[in-house]
């Protein structure tokens, strides 16, 4: 769905712990963000277009072969980037600089020295307490970079290209430990990335009801709910795009804490959304008996939803749609693998089946027509 009328920073997820509270921060400042898996391909987020590209922290190193690693491309599309700890890490590894493990990390409050206060730092002083969580620091710099910051153990705990808008920063500017991380953000927002402050999430929460009204029309839309914020709010959204042409499915898998089955129904009716309730908990708890493995439970878990899924969705008539919440990185690989989904035969239909989506906080709620 488009944003023709908002500006755009996208969010590019390697699994970090705060990937969601970046998109959060950035539209605290009026500007519209969406979070991508750090896999997502350069034509993806050319169609977005843009203003400005911010790379997540993550909990790998890039010196492991199997780390996440975005597309070097991102680096030349002459779009303002900043890498955030791994982000940065990972910028300058690709660009032909050298990440090592030294003998002293850094944890905790930190006390940073601003050397440069233009562009990212305008404003700030010459020192801040920054939040930093690292293993990996930059050792040499790629050509063309140069240090904007140091701390006692970091000597390129902010580096850039200001010819080729490229910044990093091996601090997390935003969580609430860093005592300037706001303003840092909104230096990269509006003096970099030149945005306009323009999003707010009532008149755009409207915007994205009419256009699933106006995608759906009169069709039914299945929403799987489990009580939780992303299903719920997803469920929600919709609902109020096209009532009671919603039908959602609520599958009991065995495995919630004492009296939660009671209460997400209690709040699904308060919510008057219509639900079809499915106690399968023997079900899941006999095809999880003598099993530990994780990986093994999880695969198990899901192949068991998508099937008590798909076999309720089939007792109550033809759903045209599929409304669910996708998340970034793994979970969101995940999901677009689930065999409800996946499996669905459109060519019956002499159709092939699309994909609309819309935002609202971090919930995306995906209609897949079937």
């Amino acid at each position: 769905m488009s944003l023709k009328l908002h500006d755009t920073v996208v969010v590019m997820d390697f699994g970090g712990q705060y990937s969601h509270l970046i998109a959060r921060r950035i539209r605290e400042c009026e500007v519209y963000s969406e979070l991508l898996p750090w896999s997502t391909g350069i034509y993806q987020i050319r169609v977005k277009k843009p203003k400005g590209i911010v790379l997540s922290g993550g909990p790998a190193s890039v010196n492991d072969p199997s780390a996440p690693r975005c597309h070097a491309d991102i680096f030349n599309l002459g779009i303002p980037v900043l890498g955030i700890c791994y982000g940065l890490q990972l910028m300058v590894d690709v660009l032909g600089g050298k990440i090592e493990r030294p003998s002293t990390q850094e944890y905790g409050p930190t006390n940073v020295h601003f050397d440069d206060r233009t562009d990212l730092f305008k404003g700030l002083g010459n020192e801040s307490i920054c939040w930093m969580s690292h293993a990996d620091s930059a050792k040499e710099l790629p050509e063309g970079f140069e240090a904007t910051a140091h701390s006692k153990y970091s000597p390129y705990a902010a580096v850039k290209n200001k010819k080729r808008l490229l910044f990093g920063v091996q601090f997390h500017p935003e969580v609430v430990h860093t005592e300037r991380g706001m303003e840092i953000i909104r230096n990269f927002l509006f003096e970099i990335a030149k945005c306009r402050p323009t999003w707010k999430i009532a008149p755009f929460a409207d915007e994205m009801i009419a256009e699933i009204r106006r995608t759906v029309g009169k069709e039914r839309v299945l929403c799987a709910v489990s009580g939780g914020v992303d299903s719920t709010t997803t469920a929600a959204l919709v609902n109020r795009a096209v009532g009671d042409q919603l039908m959602c499915i609520f599958v009991n898998h065995g495995l919630l804490r004492k009296g939660e089955p009671e209460q997400v129904r209690d709040t699904l009716k308060r919510m008057n959304l219509k639900t079809i309730y499915v106690d399968a908990s023997e079900r899941f708890l006999q095809g999880l008996k003598g099993i530990s493995e994780p990986e093994e439970k999880r695969k198990i878990i899901g192949e068991e939803f998508a099937q008590v899924f798909t076999e309720a969705a089939k007792e109550h008539g033809e759903f045209e749609w599929l409304a669910r919440h996708a998340v970034s990185g793994r979970d969101r690989e995940r999901a677009d693998r689930e065999p409800c989904i996946k499996n669905q035969d459109t060519s019956q239909r002499g159709r092939p089946s699309r994909m609309d989506q819309v935002q609202t906080g971090r919930t995306t709620a995906i209609l897949v027509q079937r």
